[in-house]
């Protein structure tokens, strides 16, 4: 057997390479900007049949697998090629090819899912397919674990579901369980093809032995087999809002004031002249607002987004004057983004969030934590990160999880991408915050799917926490996320725009996933590894064809 032919007979058919695309394609409109979120409940059952018609051979599996998850992050992550093509002038040819590059080795995660599924159906048959919602959702935590990143992991494309509130099982166990409901529900729609088989009754109506008791005994069970899940999983959201959860209505107009300010400040050509005037409108904007407030006794928080302006309060002493003087005019505090040096480090400086009070004194500066891959940071040893270029600037890490005074309550602030952070937000309510603020800009990446794809994940950190999300951003999406997860008072992307509104003191209840943080993840992984090891008590069921040939050869 030559080499190109022994890479044919290990390709996966046409069919399934097929189904494995057409899978991903559905699962594509089942995230922003189509939102049709009701797809993924069913969406993964092509990309299943593809590997159980590929399940004798774990290298096909995993090839039909790779294909699917290319696809699918390719389709949905598109958004990626805008700032290259747009800011660095990448040939669209090349940015695409990065792309492409990028998404396959994020679809190496379906690939191993894949491979090891066909393992699980050829060892435990019809009920191997039950095992799909926990390898999934192992294999989504090992990619938040080993790359820092799991963007449009599968539970997020409930985030704007109005239909039923699958989504605040994340209070319980996070993204990932609500994830692993979606995969459930695949994973039982393609069981029950085979419920004659599992239930022991195909042999029996065909020998004619039960009659119509079966018949109807049939009908029964695989009618009960798809209304008793819809039934469970529009009911078990509620249990868990009504019992888990304190819920509370909007804030009402008597509470500390927050003033979100969204500037549109564009991504280029800001020259000293255009930057000064950008600067000045955002103040303009916030002392309209504050005008506009018919009550000046309470305490009035002035946010300002993530922004290319750059600022620099610590070194550029007439910023620090023209903000303190803005904050002590007007008897606001004021919450913005700075670069801020790093003493440890020559020419070092973090990526922060720096609060002003009334009497224009610095009161607090959260240092990023998670720092954007290649963005901000190479992930890389210091010796040799210095070589790959990075998009925004090289920061260093923050370490604290400081708290920020808003009124009379607390707020822990995420920067940007560390709103796909379940760990960061859920540590600072264990720590005290009653709110969180996310600060981010998105303009880099253009008017795209990304907006709401980046509000997904304030959705459900505001469901994990029990904790209500201020937004505040440069271009969009600006909006009040209150503790369900529901979407307040957005602003229009690309616009100027600011928002008023109410904060207070939370009740300082936890939910149960900002107790025990990703123990359903955890407990995935343990049941994953568990099954793994009993497919390989009995190896003889996992010799593949091709394998079973050479022994007999042998022999």
């Amino acid at each position: 057997m030559n080499f190109f032919t022994k890479i044919r007979n290990n390709l996966p058919s046409r069919k399934s390479l097929l189904l494995a695309v057409i899978s991903a394609v559905v699962l594509i409109f089942a995230f922003p900007d189509f939102e049709f979120s009701f797809l993924a409940w069913f969406g993964f059952i092509p990309f299943f049949l593809a590997i159980e018609n590929e399940k004798a051979s774990f290298v096909k599996s995993f090839l039909t697998g790779w294909v699917f998850g290319t696809v699918f992050f390719f389709g949905t992550c598109w958004w990626l090629t805008f700032a290259p093509i747009t800011y660095a002038k990448f040939p669209t040819l090349l940015a695409y090819f990065l792309l492409l590059c990028a998404t396959s080795a994020a679809g190496l995660f379906p690939a191993f899912f894949g491979g090891i599924f066909s393992l699980f159906l050829r060892r435990f048959e019809h009920w191997g397919i039950l095992s799909a919602p926990f390898l999934w959702t192992a294999l989504e935590f090992l990619r938040l674990w080993t790359t820092g990143n799991n963007w449009n992991a599968i539970g997020y494309s409930q985030a704007f579901n109005s239909y039923f509130e699958i989504s605040s099982l994340a209070s319980l166990g996070g993204v990932f369980l609500v994830g692993f409901c979606i995969i459930a529900f695949n994973a039982h729609l393609f069981w029950s093809r085979n419920l004659e088989k599992v239930l022991g009754l195909e042999g029996l109506v065909k020998k004619g032995l039960v009659g119509k008791e079966a018949t109807m005994l049939q009908k029964v069970l695989i009618v009960g087999n798809f209304v008793l899940p819809i039934l469970i999983l529009s009911l078990l959201p509620v249990f868990v809002f009504n019992n888990l959860n304190s819920s509370r209505p909007f804030p009402d107009s008597q509470k500390d004031k927050v003033i979100a300010v969204q500037p549109n400040v564009p991504m280029s050509g800001l020259t000293q002249t255009i930057w000064r005037n950008l600067r000045q409108r955002q103040i303009e904007l916030a002392e309209n607002a504050l005008q506009e407030l018919k009550t000046r006794d309470k305490k009035v928080t002035v946010i300002l987004p993530e922004s290319p302006m750059n600022f620099h309060y610590e070194e550029d002493a007439e910023f620090r004057g023209y903000i303190n003087d803005f904050a002590k005019r007007n008897n606001v505090s004021v919450l913005f983004n700075s670069a801020e040096p790093d003493k440890t480090k020559e020419d070092g400086y973090f990526n922060s969030a720096v609060l002003i009070n009334e009497k224009g004194e610095k009161v607090t500066q959260y240092d990023k934590i998670y720092l954007l891959p290649f963005g901000e940071k190479v992930p890389l040893p210091e010796s040799i990160e210095w070589i790959i270029p990075t998009m925004v600037g090289r920061f260093s890490s923050g370490v604290e999880y400081d708290l920020l005074p808003l009124g009379d309550a607390k707020a822990g602030a995420m920067i940007c991408f560390e709103s796909h952070f379940p760990s960061l937000s859920r540590e600072y309510v264990r720590r005290g915050a009653d709110v969180l603020i996310e600060m981010t800009n998105d303009g880099y990446l253009g008017n795209t799917p990304v907006l709401r794809q980046h509000l997904a994940s304030g959705v459900f950190r505001a469901i994990e926490t029990n904790r209500p999300v201020l937004r505040v951003t440069n271009v969009g999406i600006t909006t009040y996320i209150n503790e369900r997860g529901e979407v307040a008072d957005a602003a229009d992307v690309y616009t100027e725009a600011t928002r008023v509104w109410s904060v207070s003191k939370s009740d300082g209840k936890q939910t149960f996933y900002v107790k025990y943080g990703e123990w359903f993840a955890l407990l995935c992984s343990f049941v994953s590894l568990a099954l793994l090891f009993f497919c390989f008590l009995n190896k003889k069921d996992l010799i593949e064809p091709n394998e079973s040939e050479t022994i007999v050869n042998k022999g």
